[in-house]
């Protein structure tokens, strides 16, 4: 399960400190090492917005796994962090930043397009308040079912209801049936980035 061994690269292990870093900040590294193919080890960092310490334990571990590889030029995913990124982004296939509109709560929107998932979904407030405790103001869980997209207990057509929000998601995000977009909206872009990666965690089942 790949849920499971996410969750314990990044599990507190005996002899040693608790890590600080978690599940999503693997998440969120192997998407920037899938994306630019090969980042240096300080920059690492700064990209992630972690402390020094914390980035060389995840890097320790990501490379013990055999997810990770470092070089002179870097640190480059694996044949296997390749892989691993591919079935993570075939349930999450499209990750944006988005412009406000009348969904957003904050100056920072990241949406984030969970496939197949509407049976995990119920009014919406559990991806909310995981998007929350990531640190994110707040965020929005959108269903496309019945080829519609709704929102739990808020709206059953979004496009008469908010069509601005409509047209952007539909040209960004290409819902299929059954699928799940979620909006998290922060101070900061990584906050929003967070909130999206949680609240699409939360429905996910590997």
């Amino acid at each position: 399960m790949i849920k499971n061994f996410l969750s314990d690269l990044a599990s507190e292990r005996a002899p040693g400190p608790r890590p600080s870093f978690t599940v999503l900040d693997i998440i969120r590294f192997l998407r920037i090492l899938a994306s630019s193919g090969t980042i240096g080890r300080g920059k690492i960092s700064k990209s992630l917005s972690m402390g020094e310490g914390a980035t060389r334990t995840m890097l320790k571990r990501l490379v013990e796994a055999n997810l990770v590889a470092k070089s002179r030029n870097g640190c480059s995913l694996t044949s296997k962090g390749k892989k691993l990124w591919e079935n993570i982004e075939s349930i999450m296939p499209t990750i944006v930043e988005i412009g406000g509109n009348e969904l957003t709560l904050a100056q920072f929107n990241v949406a984030v397009l969970v496939r197949g998932c509407v049976g995990k979904v119920g009014s919406g407030l559990e991806q909310r308040d995981a998007a929350v405790m990531a640190g994110a103001k707040g965020a929005v869980t959108i269903v496309f079912k019945d080829n519609r997209l709704t929102i739990p207990s808020v709206s059953v057509n979004l496009e008469r209801d908010y069509p601005a929000a409509f047209r952007d998601l539909m040209r960004l995000m290409k819902p299929e049936e059954g699928d799940v977009i979620i909006i998290s909206s922060a101070d900061t872009l990584r906050n929003a980035e967070y909130g999206a990666f949680a609240a699409a965690w939360s429905i996910i089942d590997w």
